[in-house]
């Protein structure tokens, strides 16, 4: 039986979400407390991977477990009671044999937040930028996101993928709170995108870089000329959708 489990996380001292050798990770404190619990060794497919120390609202994982049909309740209790306090299990949901976590994820929604102010509550959650930022002028360059699918001049070097073609359905900044909010949403992300779109239109608010010049920056799918990767601490993956008629059980 196949199982989605939905997460929320810190990832403040964490090496982001997917397992790797000498370094903590989300997906590997998750699955060493499930495999407990369960008694049985658990692997969690998770719906996409998220950088050193960037944080989730919301992920999605799967994994399969056939010994017997989970209380779910009982399950999420004990999870959350023995997992670190920066991670906690907000669902369980039985799903069909066949759905997958990240393959039927028809979008996933991004957060960035900067501020002007120093705020010693938020230090790990907000980027901290003195400098005044021109909003209309980023936002005119964020629509022109929408034009294109072809974005290798956002993507991490050497990424190790088939396609660099993302379908972006949104991307505006606003301001909430006295803090500019980037929001994106798309049906998949490349590695370090949303951190390297950021930064790029960081420069076109302090005007180092035109519209024309942004527009240039895509269509010339050069990552070196795209500006720089803003900090992880301040991106949120906010939330992943699915159709879930489709995949649930009994849908």
């Amino acid at each position: 039986m196949r199982y989605f489990i939905e997460i929320s996380y810190l990832g403040t001292g964490y090496h982001g979400w997917q397992i790797q050798p000498n370094a903590i990770t989300i997906q590997e404190v998750l699955e060493n407390c499930m495999s407990k619990i369960l008694n049985s060794k658990i692997k969690l497919i998770g719906a996409g991977r998220t950088d050193s120390g960037v944080h989730a609202n919301q992920m999605f994982a799967h994994f399969d477990f056939n010994s017997k049909i989970i209380n779910s309740n009982e399950l999420i209790y004990k999870l959350n009671s023995f997992l670190p306090k920066k991670i906690v299990i907000n669902d369980l949901i039985m799903v069909k044999n066949d759905a997958h976590a990240r393959f039927d994820a028809i979008s996933r929604s991004y957060e960035y937040y900067i501020t002007n102010k120093k705020n010693p509550f938020q230090i790990n959650k907000i980027y901290f930028f003195k400098n005044n930022l021109d909003l209309k002028k980023m936002n005119l360059c964020s629509d022109i996101l929408l034009d294109y699918n072809d974005f290798k001049c956002f993507s991490k070097s050497k990424s190790d993928v088939k396609t660099y073609n993302c379908n972006i359905l949104y991307a505006k900044w606003e301001i909430i709170n006295e803090t500019f909010v980037f929001k994106i949403k798309a049906d998949r992300f490349l590695r370090n995108m949303v951190r390297s779109i950021v930064g790029t239109l960081i420069e076109v608010g302090l005007d180092k870089i035109s519209l024309e010049e942004f527009e240039s920056i895509v269509k010339k799918r050069d990552r070196k000329l795209a500006g720089y990767s803003v900090p992880a601490h301040a991106l949120f993956l906010k939330k992943i959708e699915y159709n879930w008629v489709e995949i649930l059980k009994n849908g």
